[in-house]
């Protein structure tokens, strides 16, 4: 009896399901499908979750490391047992100090979780080649301008590397595509920089380059390194009252291009109670001055320095100081995963430059909103941390991402080229 019962429960279901599909109600087809697509399989090497595998050139110590301290003149490539720490007392010349960094990641032989790269031996398996040469340091360490007979070594290294890329059969077949080139420093490479115009260079910006050198579709934004202390035990009752600056500002007010804003913003932010603006060149006295200024400051002025960017904007962000950033031309770091808008305010040059329009906003701004955007700070400040060893979604291993997602442009661009017979045909349409 129950038998019966059961099979004809099961005929009255499956009649029912046919009826609806035949007058178009259910397509089981779009739902076959559907389930299919939710399964894809990835044709490329590099999965979507999977970490980037690099491979990295061992270049001798003197193209890297060794600029750190030119009197060891061992020249066998580092290892992680041989990496040096970052110098404490190199004041500035931390701001530029992400290819050490990125360098270090690939250096360091512990797994951890959540990295979002690995460095691999072979290079026929590789995504990506990260050239380690310290480009910016060796511009701060072997002269500082065009005229200083010391830059001659900063050259010299320049066509060497050039040199040892151009034999590389890697180099060769991508014409230096999938090629990692760091150079944060706005003299970084310049010999020779038109030479790398195809590879992925991390920059702070683009403020020097022409549009054939660096653009967004190839190159990644990288934060400059904060010289300040991150704000560790920063949690107020009141963090909007305990803030008793309005807005802080503490650095050089005499740049170049667009910096010359700086010295405008003196003049029209003199007299003002609660706005510190404060023209300082930068020693370990005012690193310190300057970090407990953004601590006690509601708001940090970000003007544009020599470039659009500076190490300001990143200072004020471990300091929890929501920035004020005034460029019309700036580009940041992380942008297709972070919202700025969430934890900064942006003002442009002509709206900066009226006569109490900025102070009044800012005095208007409201509290509640003022330690949301406190509280962002808090939470997004550790993807602006560059340490060694690298910690999941740190400013390393968000690089790693960022040029993770360059690489189908990177694969696209190789396969097109070994193919055509005459490259961008379109454009002489």
């Amino acid at each position: 009896m129950h038998r019966k019962a059961t099979l004809f429960l099961v005929f009255s279901v499956i009649f029912f399901i046919s009826c609806l599909v035949l007058v178009g109600t259910v397509d089981i087809r779009s739902h076959f499908f559907t389930l299919l697509q939710s399964q894809p399989i990835s044709p490329f090497p590099c999965a979507a979750d999977s970490p980037l595998r690099v491979y990295m050139y061992d270049l001798p110590r003197r193209f890297n490391v060794g600029i750190m301290n030119r009197r060891n003149l061992d020249q066998t490539p580092v290892t992680a047992s041989t990496w040096p720490p970052w110098p404490k007392n190199w004041g500035l010349k931390r701001q530029h100090s992400v290819e050490y960094w990125m360098m270090g990641s690939l250096i360091h032989e512990g797994a951890g979780d959540g990295r979002d790269v690995v460095r691999i031996m072979d290079p026929e398996n590789a995504d990506a080649f990260f050239v380690p040469f310290f480009s910016s340091l060796s511009f701060n360490s072997h002269g500082h301008n065009m005229t200083d007979p010391a830059k001659e070594i900063d050259h010299q290294l320049q066509i060497e590397l050039m040199k040892f890329l151009s034999e590389s059969k890697y180099w060769q077949r991508s014409r230096g595509r999938d090629h990692v080139i760091p150079m944060t420093h706005p003299n970084a490479f310049r010999f020779l920089r038109d030479q790398v115009n195809a590879s992925i260079q991390i920059v702070v910006d683009f403020g020097r380059y022409p549009k054939a050198m660096s653009n967004l579709g190839k190159d990644v934004v990288a934060p400059y390194v904060h010289v300040v202390s991150s704000f560790i035990d920063d949690d107020p009752q009141d963090p909007f009252e305990s803030r008793k600056t309005l807005l802080f500002f503490q650095g050089k007010t005499f740049r170049k291009d667009d910096g010359i804003i700086r010295v405008k913003l003196a003049k029209i932010l003199d007299g003002y109670d609660d706005v510190h603006y404060e023209r300082s060149a930068a020693t370990e006295k005012s690193i310190k001055t300057s970090s407990e200024g953004m601590r006690s400051s509601k708001f940090c002025l970000h003007p544009a320095g020599d470039t659009p960017s500076s190490c300001r904007l990143f200072d004020a962000i471990v300091s929890h100081c929501v920035p004020v950033i005034v460029s019309d031309q700036i580009e940041l770091p992380f942008e297709d995963e972070i919202d700025y808008t969430r934890f900064s305010l942006f003002f442009s040059f002509e709206e900066a430059l009226q006569p109490g329009y900025m102070v009044d906003k800012l005095r208007l701004f409201p509290k509640e909103r003022w330690i949301e955007m406190w509280k962002q700070l808090k939470n997004i400040s550790h993807h602006y941390e560059f340490q060694y060893p690298p910690e999941k979604e740190d400013a390393v291993n968000m690089l790693w991402r960022q040029v993770k997602h360059r690489l189908p442009a990177v694969k696209l661009a190789v396969h097109r080229s070994r193919r055509l017979k005459i490259p961008d045909w379109w454009r002489r349409r």
